[in-house]
């Protein structure tokens, strides 16, 4: 039988005997790697001490390197609780023997208050390259795979070296999940995911986003997909306009917030002309009655309904830019948020007009219904920058609000008819070829409250939405690749 070493990280005496106890009940276990802090020993036969401590560190795989004399090794990534099944080592090893992957996981269950609840993950792609994929809480490592992986990381990580090390790994192994619930591990985390979308984002991090940053960047180029800040010029005061600007609001049934979002639009100070476009997606809840009012109280209120009756709300963009009305820029506004003051609208074209680009992305203040601050407060993405923001893009989950386009470009390109990520398609493929310029001064505020789409969605519709991002960046990747290898 092909021999395993087990590694987990220590917690405390009682829980890391337990979890000890359980995997030594498995025949293919041949030894057990704990990583405490300096100082901290555990003695128990066949337990060999780390002390490294950082589960996320590059020394520590370096150190489980020097320690690795089996076939396989099965990481435990976290400190809670955790519970093997019925031949759970078992069937790793099996999958992973059948399949020669590089790395093998499986979707587990969560104990919550006493009780197991399914947490299904997602397929590994080439475009699951964010850092926060979720393998769940172990992981089975062909051994020969980990020890040369370890030997070609260079950069000594302190956040990101699990992260450098399975980017690696997938560039030349599979990367394999098993669709079965293989063990259980108490949840820790139980935030809903509206609030833990920005944790990326929050200033604390900033370290540890760097090192991810300069992992995803490294890995990009060995992969030949990444791309030099070498953007195509476009002059794009030619064409005829009616209006050089139009605020572009698809809305359903939010009754509750349209008249707000609208006012918000209308009362922008420009030195150009300007339209809003609300795109009517088929409300039943007093929304269109609600605009129909509003457009004969202001003649720059556009309110189109449209013949299609499956359109979402990229669907609703494709109808606003490609309406005789559009403007030459498209500006967003959610129908739940509101513009920071009368200026965002001529900020967002000054942008335009000084920078020469596509797309302007800018910041937001994060607020409850009544516009008072919430955490994390301004969210401004300054992980963007002008030398990698493009590479970058592909790491993170969100470029951040308002969205702002050149609208030819739009027409152009088409927008996915989802209501989810058309906004990051959009950034990710307009980066490919041109310059995207960023207002790091909040310039919109973000509501959140209880109607928001992602203010708390379950697991099965987080992994819908992570999927879908994650074959974006696929299909971006391979796009990028394709130019590079034709230039």
């Amino acid at each position: 039988m092909k021999k395993i070493t087990v590694c987990f990280p220590y917690l405390n005496n009682s829980h890391t005997q337990a979890l000890a106890d359980q995997v030594f009940q498995s025949e293919a276990v041949s030894k057990v790697l704990v990583l405490t802090e300096p100082g901290v020993d555990f003695p128990q036969k066949n337990v060999e001490v780390l002390h490294t401590g950082n589960i996320f560190a590059a020394g520590t795989y370096i150190s489980i390197k020097e320690r690795l004399d089996s076939d396989y090794l099965l990481l435990v990534t976290s400190k809670s609780q955790l519970t093997i099944g019925q031949f759970g080592i078992e069937r790793f090893l099996q999958v992973a023997e059948s399949t020669q992957a590089g790395i093998v996981y499986s979707d587990f269950h969560e104990i919550k208050d006493g009780k197991n609840y399914p947490h299904p993950l997602i397929d590994y792609q080439i475009g699951s390259i964010r850092d926060d994929f979720d393998f769940g809480s172990m992981l089975m490592f062909n051994s020969s795979v980990f020890k040369l992986t370890v030997e070609q990381m260079g950069t000594d990580y302190r956040f990101a070296g699990l992260y450098n090390l399975r980017l690696k790994i997938s560039q030349h192994n599979g990367i394999v999940r098993v669709p079965e619930y293989l063990y259980s591990v108490k949840a820790v985390d139980t935030r809903k995911s509206g609030e833990k979308q920005f944790d990326y984002v929050d200033p604390r991090n900033r370290s540890a986003q760097i090192e991810m940053e300069n992992a995803a960047t490294e890995h990009l180029k060995e992969i030949g997909a990444f791309m030099e800040p070498d953007y195509k010029e476009i002059d794009w005061e030619n064409g005829s306009f009616e209006y050089e600007a139009s605020v572009i609001i698809p809305v359903k049934n939010r009754v509750k917030t349209i008249s707000d979002a609208v006012a918000s639009a209308i009362k922008q100070k420009t030195d150009f002309d300007f339209n809003v476009i609300v795109v009517d997606n088929y409300s039943t809840d007093g929304t269109t009655e609600t605009l129909k009012s509003l457009t004969t109280e202001n003649d720059k209120l556009v309110h189109l309904i449209p013949q299609r009756t499956d359109l979402l709300i990229g669907g609703c963009w494709n109808e606003a830019v490609n309406n005789e009305k559009c403007g030459r820029f498209a500006v967003q506004l959610d129908s739940d948020d509101l513009y920071k003051d009368e200026n965002t609208l001529q900020k967002i074209v000054n942008k335009f007009r000084q920078e020469k680009c596509m797309m302007v992305i800018g910041s937001y203040l994060l607020t409850d219904f009544e516009l008072n601050e919430i955490p994390p407060g301004i969210v401004d993405h300054k992980e963007w920058t002008a030398e990698n923001g493009q590479n970058n893009a592909l790491r993170i989950n969100g470029l951040g609000a308002p969205r702002a386009f050149y609208t030819p470009l739009l027409r152009e390109i088409k927008i996915p008819n989802v209501s989810y990520g058309e906004d990051y398609f959009l950034g990710i493929t307009i980066s490919r070829d041109y310059k995207i310029a960023r207002i790091y001064e909040p310039i919109y505020l973000c509501r959140r409250w209880e109607g928001n789409t992602d203010a708390a969605i379950d697991i099965v519709k987080l992994n819908t939405n992570n999927a879908y991002k994650d074959s974006l960046r696929t299909f971006e990747i391979l796009a990028r690749k394709l130019k590079n290898k034709n230039e």
